[in-house]
């Protein structure tokens, strides 16, 4: 799965030790959000969803810089 700089950055700052957790992490920031996050949130999120345990756990996310 490719992720954007943006959403790698944001996984990272929800990252925990499983996929589930790290989207339950962001969905429970959304109400603190302003639009443009949520949006950005909602469609990593989406990303998040179609890959599996497996592939997420050999995902390596790093902050990037641009």
């Amino acid at each position: 799965m490719n992720f954007s700089v943006e959403e790698e950055n944001l996984i990272c700052m929800y990252h925990t030790s499983d996929r589930r957790r790290t989207m339950a992490r962001m969905l429970a920031a959304l109400p603190d959000m302003d639009a443009e996050m949520r949006h950005l949130v909602n469609s990593t999120i989406a990303k998040l969803e179609r890959m599996t345990d497996a592939d997420f756990d050999g995902q390596r996310f790093d902050f990037t810089s641009e």
